[in-house]
């Protein structure tokens, strides 16, 4: 069995009502997918988180080092392109591009075994897995504390255990968003925060210190990737525990988070660390520090798959009878081909989603859905 193509398909839905995030603006939604075709017929999928026209050109770039090569050798295909672009490509683009290609190399050879990708990872501890909602973005033309309330109370009412609010505008009416969620979902739905690098270090501990009386889980991104001090600050200046990582790639960028304790919470995206390899050793790491590990997940079905079959194969840390479960990161803004692209959706019933156990990602993809939602 040989590689013998690799194709990327870029899916688009023009949003009815923007939103925005504190660091970015969405009035389209763009995701891209990775497929790996052998000569044998075996496929395997992948998708890349972050900006979808950039990552595939980036994929194409990957392919000359793929045309031909067993697609079984991940661990030897992933040292290899990481080395081809290493020089300029530590983290960015040349690894979410890598991500999605890793990623299709294990679903590859979970099909190729007959056995799930968690199997493959060392096994599966669970079968099942708790999911909490992410939303609350900044809609234009929208009160955002109302809608915010409106928002939590019908993830509550879905079924949901918890539910993370977007922050990082302007603190005051931050702090009234958090205010409402907490009174719309009441006392016993878990909580966080995740200001996408909005604040400063100030902000950040005077927000941290003030959301503390609403019982929240971690506060995540509070301040820019890049300023590891400015973490330790607000860690040490305020009580929430701080959750990052979904922009530090590979075990390279995971290092000095981790060992410097400017987190409590590692939050790396299957499709942006460095693909199920990657995360694998990323998650190791964090076990060696006691950093918890919480993946980071946006994207379509295919996302949402790759992050159930990892959290089926994390180690409980400790292991106890009662272990401490991982949590899915589920997106509920508006994105019409996050299920389409799948046969069969993965959806949580009652905030809980099964976890896959077909071969590989456990997932058939609908190729319908791929020609009705590539760019026109």
């Amino acid at each position: 069995m040989k590689i013998a193509e690799i194709r990327t398909h870029i899916l688009e839905h023009r949003l009815e009502t923007a939103f925005e995030s504190a660091s970015m603006r969405f009035d389209t939604r763009r995701h891209v997918l990775v497929e790996v075709i052998c000569d044998d017929g075996t496929t395997g999928w992948g998708e890349c988180l972050g900006p979808a026209g950039p990552n595939a050109a980036l994929v194409a770039a990957y392919l000359p080092f793929l045309l031909g090569r067993d697609p079984l050798e991940t661990e030897k295909l992933w040292a290899e392109l990481y080395n081809a672009l290493r020089d300029q490509g530590q983290r960015g683009l040349a690894i979410t591009a890598l991500s999605g290609i890793d990623m299709a190399l294990w679903d590859i050879k979970g099909k190729h075994f007959g056995v799930p990708i968690s199997t493959l990872l060392g096994g599966r501890f669970r079968s099942s897995v708790q999911a909490y909602a992410t939303g609350f973005f900044k809609l234009d033309g929208v009160d955002r504390v109302e809608d915010a309330a409106r928002q939590a109370a019908r993830y509550k009412a879905e079924g949901f255990h918890a539910t993370k609010v977007k922050i990082g505008f302007e603190p005051s009416e931050d702090l009234r968003v958090i205010a409402a969620v907490r009174e719309a979902i009441g006392p016993d739905m878990g909580l966080m925060i995740d200001a996408n690098h909005g604040y400063d270090a100030l902000e950040a501990i005077q927000v941290g210190r003030k959301a503390a009386d609403y019982d929240i889980g971690w506060f995540e991104e509070p301040v820019a990737p890049e300023q590891l001090d400015a973490y330790r600050a607000v860690r040490a200046g305020q009580p929430i525990p701080l959750a990052g990582g979904e922009t530090w790639h590979t075990r390279y960028g995971m290092r000095a988070p981790i060992e410097q304790r400017c987190i409590d919470i590692i939050q790396p995206d299957i499709g942006g660390c460095g693909g199920f390899s990657e995360a694998r050793r990323i998650a190791d790491f964090a076990n060696l520090y006691g950093v918890r590990v919480v993946p980071h997940v946006w994207g379509t079905a295919i996302q949402i798959a790759a992050a159930l079959q990892f959290m089926a194969a994390m180690v409980p840390d400790p292991i106890r009878t009662r272990p401490i479960e991982p949590i899915l990161e589920f997106d509920r803004t508006d994105n019409p081909f996050r299920q389409a692209v799948v046969e069969t959706p993965l959806e949580p019933v009652e905030g809980v989603l099964a976890i896959p156990d077909g071969p590989g990602l456990g997932i058939e993809i609908n190729r319908d859905a791929l020609r009705h939602f590539s760019p026109k």
